[in-house]
């Protein structure tokens, strides 16, 4: 559309772009950036923010309007250097699920294998605790420097970007989204904002068109990614249920099902993957590191294998792909890599 409150950013004003979307207009990237840079900037209140986020949610989000968002978002980030291939796994939140830490416990496994791992995240969203809260848990030093969280990675081969201290402007917004208390755009924004800019994600989202959103996003920015949701609502390639997934690959997007019976491993209740605080999960992530058997160690292993498709896509079959990824992830457990990859990133960390 014609940008919502004229031909030019500087005619834009929330009126415009707010009455766009109560008709039900798509906006430009133009327009998005607009509203996400009065964000960042803090020039816009918690009202202007609420009216966007609520309107744009009911609207229902387009790629470019998400890529506006993703685009300012950038423009107001902490930068990060990481050189070569590198990979997130990550979930958005808003299941409600409150499981354990996967997609944490995860990276950890994948570097375990030799990949390099760049996370990116926060506090808890919909796990019973965030991937920050059980990586301090761990012992891992969080409260770094670009610079240290690069050196981190040349180290250890994995590194994690605390959300709050790479996208610092994200605190003008932060209370309206806990005010809301619904999952809105920002809720895919963490996936799509890492500031390393990795080249391969692996991303799990509560929503079906949600996902397909991410996909597209990812798809247009050129990145390789598995996107997945369970069919039962989870925001992980789940062990409880069916997936629908988002493979991106070349600028492509293409959508299959996914069944882990497939894989070998049979369903679960959610309980069985379920978590409590952060001490609780952090002993989890241990026990699995030591090779505990069970639902956990079958969700991660999952997991860890989608992340490794996509930073390693071939044209073999997804299901065939993910069973090579799973017992890589298994190796890693087993040998003990992803333990002592663990030990070297607290240590680094701490150094």
């Amino acid at each position: 559309m014609t940008p919502a409150g004229g031909d030019t950013a500087a005619a834009r004003s929330w009126p415009g772009v707010l009455s766009a979307l109560l008709a039900g207009q798509d906006l430009s990237a133009g327009d998005t950036a607009w509203a996400m840079d009065r964000f960042m900037s803090g020039e816009a209140s918690d009202a202007q923010i609420a009216g966007f986020m609520v309107a744009l949610r009911a609207k229902g989000e387009t790629v470019e309007e998400i890529n506006g968002l993703v685009e300012a978002m950038y423009a107001h980030a902490e930068p990060l250097d990481i050189p070569g291939p590198a990979v997130d796994i990550v979930g958005t939140g808003g299941d409600r699920a409150r499981t354990v830490n996967i997609s944490t416990m995860s990276a950890v496994v994948i570097a375990g294998t030799g990949a390099k791992v760049v996370k990116h995240g926060n506090r808890a969203s919909s796990s019973a605790s965030g991937s920050s809260d059980v990586l301090e848990k761990l012992g891992i030093n969080l409260d770094l420097s670009p610079r240290r969280v690069a050196e981190v990675v040349d180290a250890a081969g994995i590194t994690f970007c605390f959300a709050a201290k790479f996208h610092p402007s994200m605190r003008f917004v932060g209370g309206v989204r806990r005010d809301l208390g619904i999952p809105t755009s920002f809720n895919l924004l963490g996936p799509l904002t890492n500031p390393a800019r990795v080249t391969a994600s692996a991303v799990g989202c509560f929503d079906t068109r949600m996902a397909g959103l991410i996909a597209g996003v990812l798809a247009e920015r050129g990145s390789s990614a598995l996107v997945f949701r369970g069919d039962d609502g989870l925001d992980e390639l789940t062990t409880t249920a069916t997936s629908r997934v988002w493979t991106v690959r070349d600028g492509k997007v293409a959508e299959e099902p996914f069944d882990p019976r497939d894989v070998g491993i049979e369903l679960v209740p959610v309980e069985a993957l379920r978590g409590a605080d952060a001490s609780y999960n952090a002993e989890v992530a241990r026990r699995l590191l030591e090779g505990e058997p069970g639902p956990v160690r079958d969700a991660v292993l999952l997991n860890s294998a989608a992340a490794l498709v996509a930073l390693r896509p071939s044209d073999a079959p997804l299901t065939e792909q993910l069973r090579l990824g799973m017992a890589k992830a298994a190796e890693s457990i087993d040998s003990g890599a992803a333990k002592r990859t663990l030990e070297l990133w607290v240590a680094a960390s701490n150094a």
